[in-house]
């Protein structure tokens, strides 16, 4: 028996709309000036038009495949999936989806920044709860509309 998924591609593109904007929050007017200071970029600095959108480019196809397989993560432990029985609250499979793959995934990328190129804790910091507000809201997503 498999799994039945059939990917919602509308929610996987609100998921990476979402990515995006909390990505912009985040090192925009949260944490862009810690985390600039954490990178040895001068706060005056203003990135050439043309590098800054081909790094947001990069970020939308990385959100996409983020959320892509986060879709499948998310919902094949859902009973209904393997139709086996009644499936836990739509927030469970979020959150938990989120959190593992945070913790399993991310997390360990983070902590590798500061073992092996010297960041910061505070860097350490603001990358792992950017990606784990993102993860989460990704997921809640992803798990609410099938």
């Amino acid at each position: 028996m498999r799994p039945e998924l059939n990917i919602n591609f509308l929610a996987v593109l609100v998921a990476v709309v979402a990515n995006f904007i909390i990505g912009f929050l985040w090192y925009g007017p949260i944490f862009g000036k810690q985390w600039m200071k954490e990178m040895g970029i001068p706060a005056d600095f203003k990135p050439d038009q043309k590098d800054m959108l081909k790094s947001m480019g990069f970020m939308v196809i990385g959100s996409f495949l983020t959320a892509y397989v986060l879709f499948y993560s998310t919902n094949v432990w859902r009973a209904s999936s393997w139709h086996a029985g009644e499936d836990s609250p739509a927030y469970v499979y979020g959150f938990f989806s989120g959190f593992y793959t945070w913790l399993g995934f991310y997390l360990p990328m983070q902590l590798n920044n500061v073992a092996f190129e010297g960041r910061s804790w505070r860097f350490f910091a603001i990358g792992a709860g950017y990606y784990f507000i993102a993860l989460q809201t990704v997921a809640m997503i992803l798990s609410y509309w099938r």
